[in-house]
């Protein structure tokens, strides 16, 4: 199967790491993968923000970036969340009308595409710890993700998932929000890592680097014995040992 890989900014320049991995996850579970190198952003800070003129054009690239009669993967609920749901505000009715329909139905979060369009879930992995799983507001809320992390983590040999308190409670990062709200948006990081340690988590582990961004920060800050891991990095650790 041919796939498009859609890296988002956050990834690109913060955890590149977890792009490679997620090629290497894709390649174990049968694609080819290819990578347009002139992809940019998907255009969600200027829509979060308000500046949808902005945005539009933005989302304008993105969607000539990408063919539209081929599955698109992104490691991020986030961004695919933004084109799923956000491209309706800045497309419904336009000229791109039907080619960002296209798009929109191709384009999968990294665990949803793994486990509802490839039907796989079990890659060798191995990790050994305990680990809480953090639901992204985008993957819960916009995608529609909540057993298909779980499902994935569920098959890593050593990993013991636990469950914790406010599981679906925003981590407070929101883009922009954790700049104008710092101090809600770091007490709302302090509670989601406290959860987590009450159970004695090694990990933290999501869908989105945003959201562990801004808890890893956290956890830096105060020299907490726990750390946070995006689910394509989770997938693909041990490898070199199998």
């Amino acid at each position: 199967m041919n796939v498009e890989l859609f890296i988002p900014c956050f990834i690109d320049q913060l955890y590149p790491d977890t792009a490679f991995n997620t090629v290497k996850l894709l390649q174990k579970a049968g694609c080819e993968v290819g990578y347009n190198p002139n992809q940019t952003c998907c255009g969600q800070p200027a829509y979060n923000a308000g500046f949808w003129d902005e945005a539009k054009k933005i989302g304008l690239k993105f969607l000539s970036d990408f063919s539209d009669d081929c599955y698109i993967v992104s490691p991020s609920a986030s961004c695919t969340g933004m084109i799923k749901n956000g491209y309706d505000d800045l497309f419904t009715n336009s000229i791109e009308h039907n080619r960002c329909r296209s798009v929109q139905s191709n384009i999968y979060e990294l665990s949803d595409f793994l486990v509802n369009v490839l039907k796989k879930d079990y890659f060798g992995a191995e990790l050994v710890g305990t680990a809480v799983y953090h639901d992204s507001c985008s993957a819960l809320r916009e995608c529609k993700i909540k057993d298909e992390p779980r499902q994935l983590l569920g098959q890593v040999g050593g990993l013991e998932i636990l469950p914790m308190r406010d599981q679906e409670t925003c981590c407070g990062f929101g883009g922009t929000f954790a700049v104008k709200f710092e101090g809600i948006s770091a007490a709302m990081a302090e509670q989601k890592v406290q959860h987590a340690m009450t159970v004695k988590a090694d990990y933290i582990i999501s869908t989105d680097s945003s959201c562990l961004l801004q808890l890893q920060a956290y956890i830096d800050k105060h020299q907490l014995p726990i750390k946070t891991k995006h689910i394509a990095d989770v997938l693909t650790a041990g490898w070199a040992n199998i």
